[in-house]
C-alpha cells in the first residue's frame, strides 16, 4: 500500500475531501502535526506522497516558529528529487519557497470567504484542474500572504485580488493557494479555531456559514473529480 503523510498547523485544517480521495486510491494515511511533530522523520521515510496543510502563521516567520525551516528543507529535498507532493494555503506558500520564490505579506490584504478562481495561463497542460474553473463552483479563501510564481513553474489559476492562486511543477508538485478540500461539516471548526482572526478582520461568521452552505456542496464534486485527476499522474 503506498503511503501518505499529511503535515498540519492546527488540528483542524485536515484533508478533508482529500482524505476520501487518497483512501480510495490505495494510500494509508499519516498525519504529523509540525508543531510538535518530528517533521525531519518524514525525509527517512520517504513517503509517496507529501501533503502540507495550511495554518495562520507566515512562511518569513521562522524565528518564531523554528520547525518551518524544517519544512522548507523538507520540500526543497523532495523538489530536487521530484517526489510528489501538494500543499494547500500556508502549504502552497512553503512550496514556493522551497522551490526559491518570495513568500510576503498580500498587498491586497486578507482574502477570506467564497469566491471564483480564472484559469491561469497554463491551466489547459491539466485539464482536470477545469472542474474547479467551473460556473458556479465557489473554493474558499482564507489567506493573507502570498508568494511569487516559482521559477519554471506552470501558472494554474488566479484571483482579481490575488494573481498566484494555483501552480504546478511537472506532474509531481501541486500548490493551492485556496481551499478546495474543504466541506460543510468540517469548515465549521475553522470558525471557532480562527474566531481572533475574523474578528479582529471584522468578518461575519453568520456570513462565511451561509456561504459555505451554499458553494461547499457544488465544491464538493469538482474537488473529487480534480482529486482523482492528480492522483491519476503521479
Amino acid at each position: 500500500m503506498r503511503k501518505a503523510v499529511a503535515i498540519t498547523h492546527v488540528p483542524f485544517e485536515d484533508l478533508g475531501s482529500l482524505e476520501d480521495e487518497l483512501q480510495r486510491a490505495g494510500y494509508e494515511i499519516t498525519y504529523v502535526d509540525a508543531c510538535s511533530g518530528d517533521v525531519d522523520a518524514i525525509s527517512e521515510s520517504n513517503p509517496d506522497l507529501l501533503v502540507v496543510m495550511g495554518g495562520p502563521i507566515g512562511v518569513y516567520e521562522r524565528e518564531a516558529y523554528p520547525f518551518l525551516s524544517g519544512e522548507v528543507e523538507l520540500l526543497r529535498s523532495r523538489l530536487d528529487a521530484k517526489r510528489p507532493t501538494i500543499g494547500i494555503c500556508l502549504g502552497a506558500q512553503l512550496i514556493a519557497a522551497a522551490a526559491g520564490a518570495d513568500v510576503y505579506p498580500g498587498r491586497a490584504g486578507k482574502e477570506i470567504g467564497w469566491g471564483p478562481i480564472h484559469a491561469g495561463a497554463q491551466a489547459a497542460l491539466y485539464p482536470e484542474f477545469a472542474a474547479l474553473l467551473s460556473p458556479g463552483v465557489r473554493v474558499l479563501h482564507w489567506h493573507g500572504d502570498t508568494f511569487d510564481l516559482p521559477a519554471g513553474a506552470h501558472h494554474l489559476a488566479a484571483t482579481t485580488a490575488y494573481a498566484n492562486q494555483a501552480f504546478a511543477i511537472g506532474n509531481h508538485t501541486l500548490g493551492l493557494q485556496f481551499h478546495a478540500e474543504v466541506t460543510v461539516q468540517g469548515v465549521e471548526r475553522w470558525y471557532v479555531g480562527h474566531a481572533c482572526e475574523l474578528g479582529s478582520a471584522q468578518i461575519s461568521v453568520q456570513r462565511l456559514r451561509e456561504e459555505g452552505r451554499r458553494c461547499a456542496p457544488a465544491l464538493r464534486p469538482a474537488a473529487q473529480h480534480f482529486w482523482r485527476g492528480w492522483l491519476s499522474r503521479l
